[in-house]
Order: C-alpha cells, then structure tokens, then sequence
C-alpha cells in the first residue's frame, strides 16, 4: 500500500505540476489539451512524451541570432530588388491577399521572370542534380531533411566529392533525425567531411530522442543551390525511391528544378539555415550573383517554422482557399487538418469551389493514418471528395487553386508542417505553370479510387473509435 500511496503522489503532482507548464507555453488551444488530456490519463507516460516530444529546445540566444540573421538578409533582399523590373509583376488580382500574406510573413515578394521544370521521377530528380552538381564552378549548397547512404545518397555523395575535388566549395545541412544514417560513427557523413564537403547535422538530438520516429522541430525542407543561379526544391530528399519502406511501396515525389530571380530567395533560405547550425555567416560575393529573368513564371518562396510566427503557413493556406473561386486540388501524404483549414475548406464547398484531396492509400505512420482517416467522414459530409492513391506511397504536397496560382514544396497538409517544422514551399502564379501541375495531380488521380461517404460510413466500430481516438493527439503527431 505504501508503494501505492507513493507512486498516487508521483501521478497527480506530475498533473498538477504540468497543468501551469504546458499553459505557460501558450500553445494551440487544441494542442494545450491534447498534452493535459495525455498526462492526467496517464502521467508519467505522458510526461515522458512531453520531455522527448513537447519542449522547444531551439535556444532563446539561437533563436534570437537566427531571427536577426533572417531581418539582416531579407532586408537586403528587398533593397536590391528596389530597381529589379521582376519584382511584383502583375498577376490575377483575386491573388493579391494571398501574395500579400506570404510577402507580410517571410518578407519575401514575387519575382517574375523565371523557368520551373517540374520533375515527378526520382531518377530523373538525381540524375539532374548529379549533372548540375558535376557542371559547378563556384559552389553547390545542399539541405535535406534526409539524406540516406543508399545507392542515390552515394551518387549525390560521389558528386559532391568531385566537385570538392575540383574547388568546388559544397556545403551540405541534413537533418540530425531524418539523415541518422549518414552521420554514423563511419558513416558518409565522415568519409564527406574527410573529402572537403562540410557537412552538418541539423538541430542535433540526444541519443535516445534519436531514435524515435517522430521528434519535435525537425529541418524538413529539401534544397539544392548550385553556384546561385539553379535551385531544386519541392518533396524529393535524398533517398531511394522506396524510402527503404516496404509497406508504402514506392514513394511518388514531385520537385521543380528552378533558375530566374527566386533562386536569390532559395539561396537565402539555406545561408540562414547555415547560419543557424554552424554560426557562420557566408558573405562571399559569389553566393548572390546577379539573376536576370530567364522565363516567364512569377514566384515567391515561403519559408517558414517554429523559430518565426508559429501559424504563418497556416495563413498562407487559408489565404489560398478563401482566394479560390471554381477548383481547388491538393495533394499530401499526410491529411491532419487544423480546425481552421477545415472550416475554409467547408466554406469553399458552400460557395460552390469544387475541393479535391488526393492521399495515400497506405501510408508509413499508421497512428497519423489512423488520425487522418478520423477526418475523412466529416469533409466527405461536407462535400469535399477525397481520392486514395494506390499504386505507392504518395509523397508530392501540391496545391493548385482555380487555374492561376499553385503551391509546391515540402508541407504536408497537417499541424506538424503548420506548427512545428520547418519547412520550404515556393508560390506559384500563373496559367501555364498551374495548368503543369495539374497535369500532374490529375495524374495521381487517375490511379486513386474516390471515397463514397456511404461505404465509408460503414467500417467497423473498433476501427472508427481507434481512429477518433488517434485524432485526439491529433495536435501532437
């Protein structure tokens, strides 16, 4: 009894201790009570969880430096752009909120004059970087959240080294979770370093928080700046096609290779990023060169992540949506909405926007699967359809609204890209490049079945309760 007693006295100090913790640190409303609702159930399991999974541990002083290095670049960002005929060219006026809102958050405006290839094979995406990085002159910039020691990672790898090798300057961030592999006591990570290619893990995690799948603030954006004028950006880390997963099957990415101006906002996203890890700042004069227009797309890149306004990528999305007047399609491997995506959703459907939503239909994280299958019911109801994928695991996160604007990058359509990582997609303006990228989505949509409300309503019991269940830690997956 006195074992009991005392174990009583752990459990509901760690309640009362972690109530005035967790609303000290203002998260979500949603998010407070996921947390308080996961310790007084079960205390110290759900302490346990708080500690590997719930504490920002970024730095107040690195935060402040990283922030301030962010104002510094962006600043001079916008000074040069003051005489560029690129910037704020004119695109559908009905877009103007949603350029306003990722200009206001990131400080990054629309440059016109540039050329996307969009690129959905992962062959095709490595084969293209391999050649780009094998042309450098001066240096190739590279960051992944995972970047795998398999038969791509070693190509991409093997690359690198030839620059370098040539005096090439190549830097490389990988994430310290997503990338564990590559930075192994001998692992590539260490043959690079030894070859001249600086590589660093990004946002380093203890031993044990290593291990797990899921880990807090995590660097999920995949990037490749090579010499300042070619950039990739969009869902292909460096990885094998099949991710090393057999589950999912083969996963479906989908990248743009870019040159023009907004290779300028690319490049500044990885030296602040660089910044960030390594308190280094690169000022060589080569890192900016100067970008003339070579086509005719207008884009804006959007950065965002925990370190800045933690619902920015949020209010670009809903500034996408509520812009929306016939057609919008959406693409994630991942669908846990925020209550207030969900809303602009339903209220596109009411004002007669035909909304499309294509995921996997398996997916490699069965407790997000499960959430995300809790919110299917109520969008189907709504009049949002819902289409599943088959043929493998698909990762592109795309957006296209109307036939005029279109989002790529590396966000999934969940609170995790919201909230916590941090993450890189880039906005698109424009008839013909909308029209590419639902060239692809409607691809994806060809080889997904729709989901009927009426046959979805009838899976099992046990399963729709597992899976309500699974959406009340919706905020925390």
């Amino acid at each position: 009894m006195s074992w009991l007693f005392i174990y009583g006295i752990v459990e509901w100090s760690t309640r009362l201790i972690m109530v005035p913790v967790i609303l000290r640190r203002r998260f979500q409303p949603a998010t407070s009570l996921a947390w308080l609702t996961l310790i007084f159930f079960i205390p110290i399991a759900g302490l346990a969880a708080y500690l590997l999974f719930g504490a920002h541990r970024l730095g107040l002083r690195r935060v402040r430096r990283y922030q301030n290095t962010i104002n510094t670049m962006r600043v001079a960002q916008q000074a040069s752009y003051q005489t560029d005929l690129t910037v704020r060219p004119d695109v559908d006026p009905a877009l103007r909120p949603v350029i306003l809102q990722a200009e206001r958050i990131t400080g990054m405006p629309i440059l016109g004059g540039n050329e996307v290839d969009l690129v959905s094979d992962t062959d095709d995406m490595i084969d293209r970087l391999v050649r780009d990085i094998d042309a450098a002159e001066r240096h190739v910039h590279l960051l992944f959240y995972i970047f795998r020691p398999d038969q791509t990672g070693l190509r991409v790898a093997d690359a690198l080294i030839r620059a370098a090798a040539r005096g090439v300057r190549c830097r490389l961030l990988a994430d310290a979770v997503g990338s564990r592999h590559l930075f192994s006591r001998r692992g590539l990570g260490k043959r690079l370093n030894e070859h001249h290619v600086t590589t660093v893990a990004m946002l380093p995690a203890a031993p044990i928080r290593r291990r797990l799948a899921r880990v807090d603030l995590r660097n999920h954006r995949k990037l490749a700046v090579i010499d300042g004028k070619t950039a990739y950006t969009g869902s292909q880390n460096i990885v094998n096609a099949g991710y090393g997963h057999k589950r999912a099957g083969r996963w479906i990415d989908l990248s743009g290779r870019f040159e023009g101006p907004l290779v300028g906002q690319l490049q500044a996203v990885f030296v602040e990023d660089w910044m960030f890890d390594t308190n280094e700042m690169l000022d060589d004069e080569s890192i900016f060169p100067n970008l003339l227009p070579v086509g005719g797309v207008p884009a804006q890149a959007v950065p965002t992540g925990p370190s800045e306004d933690s619902v920015a990528l949020q209010r670009v999305i809903l500034a996408a949506i509520n812009a929306a007047q016939r057609k919008i399609i959406i693409t994630s491997p991942y669908l846990v909405p925020d209550e207030a995506t969900t809303v602009a959703l339903y209220m596109a459907v009411d004002r007669g926007v035909e909304v499309t939503i294509t995921i996997p239909y398996r997916c490699d994280h069965p407790l997000v699967s499960a959430a995300g299958r809790a919110y299917i019911e109520p969008l189907l109801a709504a009049g949002v359809r819902v289409f599943r994928f088959h043929p493998g695991m698909l990762h592109a996160k795309t957006m296209t609204v109307d036939d005029a604007f279109s989002l790529l990058g590396s966000s999934n359509l969940d609170i995790r890209s919201f909230f916590l990582n941090f993450e890189l997609n880039v906005l698109l303006y424009g008839s013909q490049i909308t029209r590419e990228l639902r060239f692809a989505q409607t691809g994806y949509l060809a080889d997904a079945t729709p989901i009927s409300l009426d046959d979805w309503r009838q899976r099992p019991t046990l399963a729709r309760y597992a899976e309500s269940a699974a959406a009340l830690l919706s905020p925390l997956l």
